[in-house]
């Protein structure tokens, strides 16, 4: 009879615990239904260690609630990146438990917050990054891509956020989760200017936006295709593997992705920078080769073998490669700009010289030779530099070179042109 009694009160103790739970539940919707989000998750905070043996109607509602509260605090950016992931955690918990036990109530309502919340996420890691505070971007950026694994971009850029933020710990496994997904982000863009505001739209497809065109709301069409960023992302991952003392690593990861990309031609320019890095230069040139063979008409590839040839103060090899890149796209901007960069190098030995030396008639017969050299230098810079500002007018680094080119030459003419468009 005892053990009836015992048995009787057990139950008795469950019953009332789950009434106490349900009320609690309750009082947590009216406090966030007026306003109180703090007081709704104080009132769920009282029934969570009941909440794993509740049926699952209520655990379904006690993490709608809890993900409710959690993002109004988040909207009213109260600790607004920890509370929007708290958020998101109830709700990937409450559609859990309403995809075990086969009963949706929630869950349309709660994958339609989680992907707020990941616009939401990604909107405040642009804030955070644009008041340099890459590495909170970066985190932002990872749990906006774990909300939604398909959309991978959000991974890519965590990582590249992360690499400027120099925390090299944070960005590492982001880049190794890419090259296991064997991520490129190559695509195509298509783009029209919006009549009413004059911003370029992207469209999901050229459909979309040809008929966006011919319904007269947006005009001037355009494609432009999106290159693979296996290169830069394996040069980042190379790089950081390189700095922690592990070359070996980052020459298996280069070449473990050139064999599953082989037409990635991106990836022999990473190869041949990390030899170089390393001071390889034999297995560099063979690999520069390699690169020119198999694309001799890229100009991006044949532009960034001018890039490396530079670092490595080649610049007979940087001159050659740049000028390739012009011949084969003769609005190559960034080609022109790295030219005349180039160029205006050897403007600084003569500076160097000329500020040694005296006033003796030698020393001022080799000022005037100083000078013609450095009036030279400038000249053969302009057109370079004219091209460069001719492509991109809005360049006020280029606009002021070459404005201080003129004046060093007192072409006062020019110089006063240039200034008026500046």
């Amino acid at each position: 009879m005892k053990s009836k009694y015992v048995i009787l009160a057990s139950a008795l103790l469950i019953s009332v615990a789950t009434f106490a739970q349900k009320d609690q539940i309750k009082n947590a919707e009216k406090a966030l239904k007026g306003g109180d989000a703090q007081g709704a998750l104080a009132q769920l905070k009282d029934a969570e260690n009941l909440i794993a043996n509740a049926k699952d109607t209520e655990q379904a509602q006690y993490y709608f609630v809890q993900g409710n509260a959690f993002l109004d605090l988040a909207n009213k950016k109260v600790e607004e990146g920890k509370n929007l992931l708290a958020a998101a955690d109830s709700y990937k918990k409450l559609i859990d438990v309403e995809k075990a036990s086969g009963k949706q109530k929630y869950s349309t309502q709660a994958a339609a917050s989680i992907t707020n919340i990941k616009g939401l996420l990604i909107n405040s890691a642009i804030a955070d990054t644009q008041v340099n505070k890459h590495a909170e971007g970066a985190k932002k950026l990872y749990e906006a891509y774990e909300l939604d694994k398909k959309d991978t971009i959000n991974l890519y850029y965590a990582a590249s956020t992360a690499v400027n933020s120099q925390d090299y710990d944070l960005a590492l496994p982001m880049y190794e989760e890419l090259k296991k997904l064997n991520f490129s982000g190559k695509g195509t863009l298509y783009l029209a200017v919006n009549k009413a505001n004059g911003s370029e739209d992207n469209f999901a497809n050229a459909k979309e936006r040809d008929l966006a065109v011919k319904l007269g709301t947006h005009e001037k069409p355009k494609t432009e295709a999106i290159p693979s960023k296996r290169g830069e992302i394996y040069k980042n991952l190379a790089l950081i593997l390189v700095q922690k003392g592990r070359t070996e690593d980052a020459k298996k990861a280069i070449s473990d992705a050139r064999k599953a990309n082989p037409e990635d031609s991106s990836l022999i320019l990473t190869e041949a920078n990390l030899y170089l890095e390393s001071k390889d230069y034999e297995t560099y040139k063979k690999l520069v080769g390699e690169a020119l063979e198999k694309d001799p008409k890229n100009a991006d590839l044949v532009f960034n073998l001018g890039v490396i040839s530079s670092g490595a103060k080649n610049n007979a090899d940087a001159e050659k490669y740049y000028l390739k890149a012009i011949e084969i796209n003769p609005e190559y901007t960034n080609a022109y700009l790295n030219l005349a960069a180039l160029k205006l190098e050897a403007e600084k030995p003569i500076i160097d010289e000329m500020n040694k030396l005296g006033t003796s008639a030698k020393d001022m017969k080799r000022y005037d030779v100083l000078k013609a050299q450095r009036e030279a230098v400038f000249k053969g810079v302009i057109p370079y530099l004219k091209k460069a500002n001719e492509l991109d007018p809005k360049n006020e680094d280029v606009s002021k070179t070459l404005l201080g080119v003129y004046n060093a030459l007192e072409m006062t003419a020019e110089a006063k042109a240039l200034k008026a468009k500046m």
